[in-house]
């Protein structure tokens, strides 16, 4: 594989220079030894933040490539888009129209230092203490698993490398374990982390001055979390993790943030600011210490720039209005009373929804008393662009109405709002960013793997969490006043509510892309969306729903990257075995 070229050179280049200068008293050439890099307090320290960056970073525009959203950009011919919505996609061209290229060799680059650092580390002659030394340690091995859950949840079985590949490294005996054998060792990675003590210098839970982006207690738990809630999911699950084993893992990770001061984010804002605590969540830096957003576990990505890459047209310097939200997505949130709007369609192509006459729902008045959730992530025809007074025009010859040539202008009678700060523009860059865990998501975790094995209604008392699957929806329902779901729903029931729940709290957050093929539900959820084209008349506005063409992305081929046509075909040449996934033999 190019991994084990880039080890392979790597280690020649250390072991080679030290030799030849010594053997032919050459000047150095300002390279230095693995020795030099770990007697040195600040080289080591360096060496450890190399090891952070190779994972792929959060992006909106993830949610094109699902039913969140139809790209503007499916305008351009050839744009990744249209590549992806036709299905036009082959293991060579995969990386470069997939949301986040082809990761392999990236996140194996990550291991690799990891792995390097862990070894080197024992035996180093830097003058640290324990406790600090303890702590960097339970930086790499959380960092290794970051790394490896990342590659599990996109390609699944991956060989596992524990430690730095010799020299002579027989490459012909390499294997790929199964997905639970990587969470199993992922558990491990994290259980050895959280043994160092919580204090400044070993593994803290607080995040301390130009430690931002530091791995953390709190995040050693959220990926023990949604490892083994991967594990127990439908499209990776072999039967050595179930959703009791989910239960307790991830009742521990709620517990123990919980108890160490994590909470949803419920700070009331100004009227001007923002809508709600939700609202204003998303466009709070969690770069302060911890000192106001105590729901953010970690930020991998950095500041967006949506009034640019997704905002509307009317924005000075704006570019493109990239994901534009499905009807689906706008269909999903309930009504503020906490009834479904919409119980799903008549017909096959999402053109006639089956309205729910208890809801409230007027086809004529769409967005009228919608979940508050609607409101703070979609812009749609009607709604206040800066909370005053500048309406969204979406109608047919609007300010912002649909257009099927500029990729500045909706594809589905809406645009993006999550993360939006009306105050950012081309002089005032205030946008929010994603994260990668929250506490949200925990919450989420639980209630999924609790109500898959308990029921919905059973309080668990593991880590003395004492909480349902229900209650722990209705406490994220309850931060934006939306009415708690009832007791005594079948498991069934309970599912579309949770999976519903999931869909609209997470919206935007690079969640439906995996869960929706976790679930093993792609081709329901990703065969088409549709949209809303709004015409104005005399009469007042017309709503008209219309479907897009079907896509050629929700093959079950699609529910797993392709390993990278190189890397397999070294490894058939060493082995005899075709590591390629399913459906993706060129």
């Amino acid at each position: 594989m190019k991994l084990h070229k880039k080890i392979f050179y790597s280690l020649v280049l250390i072991a080679g220079m030290s030799s030849c200068n010594k053997q032919l008293d050459l000047p150095s050439d300002g390279r230095i030894s693995m020795d030099q890099v770990f007697s040195d307090y600040n080289r080591t320290r360096g060496y450890l933040n190399s090891c952070y960056g190779h994972a792929p970073l959060p992006n909106i525009t993830r949610s094109s490539f699902t039913d969140e959203a139809q790209d503007a950009d499916d305008v351009i011919d050839g744009s990744q888009y249209i590549m992806w919505y036709g299905g036009n996609i082959t293991t060579n061209s995969f990386g470069t129209y997939s949301p986040d290229g082809n990761p392999w060799t990236q996140l194996y680059e990550g291991i690799r230092k990891c792995n390097v650092f862990l070894k080197e580390i024992q035996t180093a002659t830097v003058y640290v203490g324990d406790e600090e030394k303890n702590g960097w340690i339970a930086q790499a091995r959380t960092l290794r698993a970051f790394y490896y859950l990342q590659l599990i949840k996109r390609f699944n079985s991956v060989p596992i490398f524990e430690e730095p590949l010799a020299i002579d490294h027989d490459f012909s005996k390499d294997k790929k374990s199964s997905f639970s054998e990587v969470v199993t060792f992922i558990l491990k990675d994290c259980d050895e982390a959280l043994k160092v003590p919580n204090t400044r210098d070993g593994f803290p839970w607080a995040i301390y001055d130009n430690q931002f982006g530091k791995m953390t207690r709190a995040i050693a738990y959220a990926i023990k979390s949604q490892a083994v809630t991967y594990a127990a999911s439908p499209l990776f699950s072999d039967g050595s993790y179930t959703w009791a084993d989910a239960t307790k893992i991830t009742a521990e990770a709620l517990a123990t943030c919980l108890a160490n001061d994590y909470k949803l984010f419920d700070i009331k804002p100004d009227a001007d600011i923002a809508m709600n605590p939700y609202d204003l969540y998303f466009i709070t830096s969690s770069n302060d210490k911890r000192a106001v957003d105590k729901e953010t576990i970690y930020q991998l990505g950095n500041q967006l720039q949506v009034w640019r890459t997704a905002g509307l047209p009317t924005n000075p310097g704006m570019e493109r209005a990239g994901p534009n939200p499905s009807q689906e997505l706008v269909d999903s949130y309930e009504m503020a009373n906490g009834e479904p709007a919409i119980l799903g369609y008549s017909d096959a192509d999402h053109l006639q929804p089956i309205i729910n006459t208890a809801s409230g729902y007027d086809p004529k008045d769409p967005y009228k008393n919608r979940d508050p959730r609607f409101y703070s992530s979609i812009y749609f025809n009607g709604s206040l662009r800066d909370l005053q007074a500048e309406q969204v025009e979406t109608f047919v010859g609007g300010k912002q109405g649909i257009s099927t040539t500029d990729r500045r202008f909706t594809r589905t009678g809406y645009y993006l709002r999550k993360y939006n700060n009306y105050r950012s523009g081309t002089s005032n860059n205030s946008d929010g960013a994603v994260r990668i865990f929250r506490l949200a998501e925990l919450y989420l975790n639980f209630a999924e793997a609790a109500y898959q094995s308990v029921g919905a209604d059973v309080k668990v008392n593991d880590s003395n969490l004492g909480l349902s699957a229900r209650e722990a929806l209705n406490i994220i329902r309850k931060r934006v006043d939306m009415p708690e779901i009832k007791a005594g729903l079948s498991k069934e029931a309970f599912e579309l509510k949770y999976r519903n729940e999931r869909r609209i709290e997470l919206a935007f957050e690079e969640h439906r892309f995996f869960d929706v093929r976790r679930w093993k539900i792609l081709a329901q959820t990703d065969r088409f969306i549709t949209g809303m084209r709004i015409v104005k008349n005399a009469d007042g506005l017309q709503y008209n729903r219309f479907k897009f063409r079907n896509r050629g992305s929700s093959v079950d081929k699609f529910l797993l990257y392709p390993i990278e046509q190189i890397e397999v075909n070294k490894i058939f040449q060493l082995t005899g075995e075709n590591w390629q996934n399913p459906g993706w033999l060129d």
